[in-house]
C-alpha cells in the first residue's frame, strides 16, 4: 500500500476540515404576531438541503451541541487530540451530521481512528472496522458526496484488505464516478480502478459499455490532471501515469474496444523511430489492422508499404511463411502456433533462437500475455547463446510489471525495476553492439527504484540479496536512484 499517497489525503482533508470549525449559531425559532393579544412561535420548515440524519438543530441541547463540536476542532488544531476524541464522542451520539451541511463530524473520526492505528497497530481491525462505519453513515447521511464514496473503497482495496469484496470495492469507485463526473473524479481512484475493471471485464461482471465508460473517464481525468498539474503536485500524477495506461492496455486484446485512431496513437511513433525493422513494422502494422484501420488511413498505408519494403520473406519453411501472413492478418494464436513449428522443425541455432524470439514477441505485445512471452524468450536464449535480444525482452516485461505486482506506485511497483536491469546488463554483456538500447533502459528506469528512506523502513539496506515476488520470481540485489 501506497502509505504517502494515503495520509497525504487524510492530511489534506483535514486540513480543508478546519476551516469550517467557527460555525454560526443557529438562529432561534420565528415569532409572528397574527393578532396583537397573541403571539404564536413557528417552527421552522425543514430544510430539505440539509442531511436527514441528526445535527446539531436536532439535539435536546443544540446550543450545547454546537459548541462541544466547535471546541473539539480547536482542540485538535492545538494538538490535544486525547481530549478532542472524548469531545467528538459526544458530538457524534448527537449530532454526526453536524450542520447538515458538511460531512465533518464523521471525516473528523475517520482522521481520529487513523491516528489511533499509527499508535495501536495491534488495533488496527477494531479501529478500521469504526472507519468503514463511518464511511458507510457519512455516505448515507451525505449520498451526493461522491469523495466518501471514493476514499471508502481506498481504504478497503489498501489499508484494510479483506474489509470488502472487490464487487464491493468496484461499486463504490464506480459511485464516485458516477457522482464526480470524469472531469472531477478523485486522483487516487484511478489505479486501484484501472485494476479492478481489468478483472470485472475479464471474469464477465461488467460489459463493454459499462468498461468503455469508465476507462474514458480514468483516461479523461489523468489527461486533465498532466495538463493541469505544476511542480510537486505532479508527482501523484505522475505515478499514475506510469501505471493506469499500462494496465488499461489489456483491453487491446478485446476485438473491437479500441478504435483505428488509438493504435495509431499507441504504436506509429515506435514505428517511426524504427522505421525499417521489421519487428517494429509488424507490430505496428498487425496492431493497426487488428483495430480497424483500413486502405486509406495515412499511417496503415504507409505500414503497409514499409511491410513489403523490409519484411518480405525469404524462402523458408512452409510454418514461417504461414505464420508472417497469420500476424499481418492479425490472427496472433495462427501465428504463434506456426512460428513455434518453425522453431522446432530447424536446428540452426540462430534461426531457432529467432523464431521463438518472434513467438515471445507476439505474447509481450499482441497477447499481453508476460509470463509466456518470458517463457519463449528463454527458449530463444537457450537456442542461441550469442544474442542478447531475449535478456531485452525480459527485462522489458519486468520493468512494465509495475501495475501487475503493486499499485503503481511505492516499494511493491519499484522493485520490478532491480531485475529489469539486471536482465539489461546481460544483454549487453553477451551481445555488445545491444549497450547503447540498453544503457538508455537502466538509465531511464533507475530513476524508478525505491528510495534510500524506502528501503531503510523495511529494514534491508543496498547491496543485499532481495527476492521479487509476484509472477516474476527472480533474485536480485537491492539498490536506490
Amino acid at each position: 500500500m501506497n502509505h504517502p499517497l494515503r495520509f497525504r489525503v487524510f492530511i489534506c482533508s483535514l486540513f480543508a476540515l478546519f476551516a469550517f470549525a467557527c460555525t454560526p449559531k443557529a438562529a432561534g425559532p420565528v415569532t409572528t404576531t397574527a393578532d396583537p393579544n397573541q403571539t404564536t412561535t413557528l417552527k421552522p420548515a425543514a430544510d430539505k438541503t440539509l442531511s436527514p440524519c441528526g445535527k446539531f438543530s436536532d439535539a435536546k441541547n443544540p446550543d450545547d451541541a454546537e459548541t462541544n463540536y466547535v471546541i473539539y476542532r480547536q482542540m485538535i488544531k492545538a494538538g490535544e487530540s486525547k481530549q478532542a476524541l472524548k469531545m467528538w464522542r459526544q458530538v457524534y451520539a448527537t449530532s454526526p451530521a453536524a450542520d447538515g451541511k458538511r460531512a465533518t463530524v464523521y471525516t473528523d473520526g475517520i482522521a481520529f481512528y487513523s491516528d489511533l492505528i499509527k499508535e495501536v497497530p495491534a488495533k488496527m481491525e477494531a479501529y478500521g472496522d469504526s472507519i468503514l462505519m463511518l464511511y458507510q453513515e457519512a455516505r448515507s447521511c451525505y449520498p451526493g458526496d461522491g469523495y466518501m464514496a471514493a476514499i471508502q473503497g481506498f481504504d478497503s482495496y489498501y489499508t484494510y484488505p479483506g474489509s470488502a469484496t472487490d464487487d464491493e470495492i468496484y461499486a463504490l469507485f464506480k459511485e464516485s464516478i458516477e457522482i464526480d463526473g470524469a472531469e472531477k473524479l478523485n486522483y487516487f481512484v484511478i489505479n486501484p480502478m484501472s485494476k479492478l475493471l481489468v478483472e470485472q471485464h475479464r471474469e464477465g461482471k461488467i460489459d463493454v459499455e459499462e468498461t468503455k465508460m469508465i476507462t474514458d473517464a480514468l483516461k479523461t481525468r489523468l489527461a486533465k490532471g498532466l495538463k493541469e498539474c505544476k511542480g510537486a503536485g505532479c508527482e501523484p500524477w505522475q505515478a499514475i501515469e506510469n501505471y493506469a495506461p499500462e494496465t488499461l492496455r489489456y483491453f487491446e486484446t478485446v476485438q473491437g474496444f479500441y478504435d483505428c485512431q488509438y493504435f495509431i496513437n499507441q504504436y506509429y511513433a515506435d514505428y517511426k523511430a524504427d522505421s525499417t525493422n521489421c519487428d517494429a513494422i509488424l507490430t505496428a502494422y498487425s496492431r493497426l489492422r487488428y483495430g480497424g484501420c483500413a486502405e486509406g488511413t495515412p499511417e496503415f498505408d504507409e505500414l503497409k508499404r514499409a511491410y513489403g519494403a523490409n519484411c518480405r520473406q525469404p524462402a523458408g519453411p512452409s510454418d514461417l511463411k504461414k505464420a508472417f501472413d497469420c500476424l499481418e492478418s492479425s490472427d496472433y494464436n495462427c501465428a504463434i502456433e506456426n512460428f513455434t513449428a518453425a522453431a522446432e522443425g530447424t536446428d540452426d541455432a540462430e534461426r531457432k533462437g529467432r523464431y521463438y524470439m518472434y513467438v515471445a514477441k507476439v505474447y509481450y505485445s499482441h497477447k499481453r500475455n508476460f509470463s509466456q512471452a518470458r517463457a519463449f524468450a528463454r527458449r530463444a536464449a537457450d537456442a542461441d547463446s550469442s544474442s542478447g535480444d531475449p535478456y531485452m525482452l525480459i527485462g522489458t516485461l519486468y520493468a512494465s510489471s509495475g501495475p501487475l505486482c503493486g499499485p503503481g506506485t511505492g516499494f511493491d511497483s519499484q522493485i520490478v525495476t532491480w531485475p529489469a536491469i539486471d536482465k539489461w546488463q546481460q544483454a549487453k554483456r553477451i551481445e555488445p553492439g545491444l549497450a547503447g538500447k540498453a544503457n538508455t533502459l537502466i538509465n531511464r528506469y533507475t530513476q524508478y527504484m525505491p528510495s534510500k528512506s524506502d528501503i531503510f523502513s523495511r529494514g534491508i539496506k543496498k547491496g543485499d540479496s532481495f527476492t521479487v515476488g509476484c509472477w516474476i520470481q527472480e533474485t536480485t540485489r537491492v539498490r536506490t536512484p
